[in-house]
């Protein structure tokens, strides 16, 4: 191919539809698809973009989540530090591979680098793009996931909603793309491998824990984890918040989390935590089995927030907003934000709650619903 042609013409794309993943929630989301996908037999890629790079945050979420190799994974973009850097390396990979392969569709979900990345670089090839989890507002300009979802959502021709909220909010910004409402396949993953989980996981054996007996800290935002003074606060509040509560506190350390505990000089300090007990991150299978037996969890993330809602385990979020309001609506979320005493105080309230709220992110037949209208777009 010519290095002067810059846009792929309608007539040469193939019947195919490109998944790109990168980031432990892409990979939980997109499992059912490509599930369906191999299921249905409808021809299709999977692009990893190498955005997280450790064992446990990539390759054992693959082999548990029983997904295939992906077909093209990218060098080096781990070792990018800034956003620029690790999209534009993203972006210049990806359009490579779009380029070679030539897919009628590009799928994309969530609100990672990894999805501006594939979605930038399938708009610029005249590609039709798909988001998969499009329409959630934070309304927090200062977020980078904030820019990405509003960006992807602006410049997708298919937008896959959770629910009326999302569509909604797209009407409101008069987006171009066409909007399904399908529900979020992350129920479909959480609610599918829940049983796996407790059959095949041994965590809570391995750490010595008892059902409903502790809480579950995970933070990795970088308007959390990069700044000292943020990281300190979370963990004094859940400090004082599994003290309050007799609950020992499994912090399960996103590797981003534990560079930035020992460059700040916390890692000693976040140690000598009696309440908290600090170990790298795990597993799918892991994860879920430690998340739906815990009492409570503290969490700056959108797909863990999910994941507590659908298995009814109380939450506190250490941020000043989420994109998932339904949880705050019904009772099982409370926004904190990294104010020790706010977290305390979420905490005693969030174990209060009667967990029979129900699940507004669909009815675990997403993944169905969104192939169903991938084979018709690749039919067009």
């Amino acid at each position: 191919m010519s290095s002067e042609i810059k846009i792929l013409e309608h007539a040469k794309l193939q019947s195919l539809v490109a998944v790109v993943i990168g980031t432990r929630p892409g990979i939980v989301m997109f499992a059912p698809i490509i599930h369906e996908l191999r299921r249905i037999n409808l021809p299709h890629l999977i692009i990893h973009t190498g955005q997280h790079y450790s064992p446990n945050m990539d390759g054992q979420f693959f082999a548990d989540l029983d997904l295939p190799e992906p077909h093209y994974k990218l060098d080096g973009v781990a070792s990018k530090k800034t956003h620029g850097g690790q999209t534009a390396a993203m972006l210049e990979g990806i359009e490579q591979i779009l380029f070679r392969e030539r897919p009628r569709l590009v799928l994309v979900g969530g609100d990672a680098n990894t999805n501006l990345a594939g979605a930038l670089a399938a708009r610029k090839l005249h590609i039709q793009v798909g988001h998969v989890e499009a329409g959630e507002r934070s309304y927090d300009w200062r977020m980078p996931e904030e820019h990405n979802r509003r960006i992807i959502d602006h410049i997708s021709e298919h937008l896959f909603t959770t629910n009326e909220k999302g569509k909604a909010n797209l009407e409101k910004e008069s987006v171009q793309g066409k909007i399904y409402i399908t529900g979020n396949p992350i129920v479909d993953a959480s609610v599918q491998h829940l049983d796996l989980a407790k059959t095949k996981s041994n965590a809570l054996a391995r750490l010595g824990l008892t059902p409903q007996k502790y809480a579950v800290l995970t933070t990795h935002r970088e308007e959390n984890v990069d700044f000292p003074e943020a990281l300190r606060g979370i963990l004094e509040g859940v400090s004082k918040a599994g003290g309050a509560l007799g609950l020992p506190v499994l912090f399960l350390a996103h590797p981003r989390t534990l560079k930035r505990l020992k460059e700040f000089g916390l890692w000693q300090w976040a140690n000598s935590l009696k309440e908290v007990h600090l170990t790298e991150a795990v597993g799918y299978l892991d994860f879920l089995n430690l998340l739906a037996h815990s009492r409570l969890v503290f969490t700056d993330s959108g797909g863990v927030q999910q994941e507590a809602c659908i298995h009814h385990i109380p939450a506190v979020t250490l941020r000043d907003n989420t994109e998932w309001i339904e949880t705050l609506e019904y009772g099982g979320n409370r926004l904190a934000g990294t104010n020790p005493e706010k977290i305390l105080g979420a905490a005693l309230a969030a174990v209060d709650i009667v967990a029979r709220w129900p699940v507004p992110f669909g009815d675990g037949t997403a993944a169905k619903k969104i192939v169903e209208i991938t084979k018709t777009v690749l039919g067009s």
